[in-house]
C-alpha cells in the first residue's frame, strides 16, 4: 500500500536539507523523488510499507534531533473540508482560566489543576468548576483587558485557517474554555464558528460558577460529528487538532488528529503529531505548498 510521509520542520529554522531528504528517503525505500513543498520546510516522500507505523516512529526518531516532524498517511486525497481546533495552548499560547487566576494572585494553583486535567490526570469538568469557583468575584472587564495585554494567537493559526477556507473548508473553534475568549480569539484568527463554556456574571463581576453542562471531552466529539452531519461529510474530510486529554475523543474521531506539542499521553493517542513547528504545518500534513498559504 502507497503512503507519503511529510516532512516539516520550524519555519524559523529551516532543516530540511538534500541530506536529510536522502537520508529519508533510503530509510523508507521511497519510490519516487521528494516533492518539496516548502524549500527546506517541508517536504512529501512517497513509499510502500507493511508497517507505516512503525516507519514513521523509526523516522521521526531518527530526525528529532534536526527539529523535524513527520506524519505518514494513506497516499489519497489530503485536503480536509472541516477543521475543528482546540482554543488554550492550541490556537492560542496561553491558558485564559489560568491568566484570570493571575489577576487574584492564583495562577500557580489553578495552573496545577490545568496541567493534571489537560493530563487526564483527574476529570476535567470537576476540575473545571473547582477552579472557575476561584474567580469569584472577579470583574468581567477584566476579559478584555487579558484579550488586549496577554491572549497571542500561535503562529500560523490565521494563515491555517484563512487558508483552509479559501479552499473550501469549515472551520470551528471548539474550546473546554469560555465563550467570553472564544468569540474575540474565534473572529481575530477567522474561524466559522465558536463553541465553549459560559461563565456566570451578576452585576458586572464572576459568581464562580459555569454554565452547564460544561463543554468538555464528549461534547467535543459531539461537536465534530454534528457539524460532519450538518455538513454532510465523511470522517475522512475531518482534521482536528489539540494539546490536552479533553481532545482526544475529538482527535480519535477526526479523519486525521494532530497532536499540537501535547501532553505525552495525547501525543502518543494521535495519529498525528507537531512537536518543533507551528501551526502551518497542519497546511503541510494536507499537501498544500507554501506557494498556496492564504496569509491570515
Amino acid at each position: 500500500m502507497a503512503f507519503v510521509a511529510t516532512l516539516i520542520a520550524n519555519p524559523d529554522r529551516p532543516a530540511i536539507t538534500p541530506a536529510v531528504l536522502e537520508e529519508a528517503a533510503r530509510r523508507l525505500r521511497a519510490i519516487a523523488d521528494p516533492a518539496i513543498l516548502a524549500h527546506g520546510i517541508a517536504a512529501d516522500l512517497r513509499f510502500e510499507a507493511d508497517r507505516p507505523a512503525a516507519a514513521e516512529s523509526e523516522l521521526r526518531e531518527a530526525l528529532a534531533p534536526a527539529g523535524i516532524d513527520v506524519v505518514v498517511q494513506r497516499e489519497e486525497i489530503r485536503r480536509k473540508r472541516l477543521f475543528l481546533a482546540d482554543m488554550d495552548s492550541t490556537m492560542i499560547g496561553q491558558e485564559c482560566i489560568d491568566e484570570l487566576a493571575d489577576l487574584v494572585g492564583l495562577k500557580a494553583g489553578v495552573a496545577a489543576i490545568t496541567e493534571r486535567a489537560m493530563r487526564g490526570e483527574i476529570a476535567f469538568e470537576p476540575a473545571l468548576r473547582e477552579r472557575v469557583a476561584l474567580l469569584k468575584g472577579l470583574p468581567v472587564g477584566v476579559v478584555e483587558r487579558l484579550l488586549d495585554e496577554r491572549i497571542k494567537p500561535t503562529p500560523g493559526a490565521a494563515t491555517l485557517v484563512a487558508t483552509m477556507k479559501a479552499n473550501g473548508a469549515y472551520t470551528c473553534l471548539v474550546s473546554g474554555g469560555f465563550t467570553a475568549f472564544t468569540g474575540p480569539v474565534g473572529a481575530r484568527i477567522g474561524f466559522d464558528e465558536d463553541r465553549g463554556n459560559v461563565l456566570l456574571h451578576e452585576n458586572g463581576t464572576f459568581t464562580g460558577f459555569v454554565s452547564e453542562p460544561i463543554l468538555g471531552r464528549e461534547a467535543k466529539l459531539a461537536t465534530l460529528v454534528d457539524l460532519r452531519e450538518r455538513l454532510r461529510i465523511g470522517q475522512g474530510d475531518s482534521m482536528a487538532v489539540g494539546d490536552g486529554a479533553n481532545d482526544l475523543s475529538m482527535l480519535r474521531g477526526a479523519g486525521i488528529g494532530v497532536a499540537f506539542r501535547a501532553k505525552p499521553a495525547v501525543a502518543a493517542a494521535c495519529h498525528a503529531r507537531i512537536d518543533h513547528g507551528d501551526l502551518t504545518e497542519l497546511l503541510y500534513m494536507q499537501g498544500y505548498r507554501r506557494d498556496e498559504f492564504v496569509i491570515g
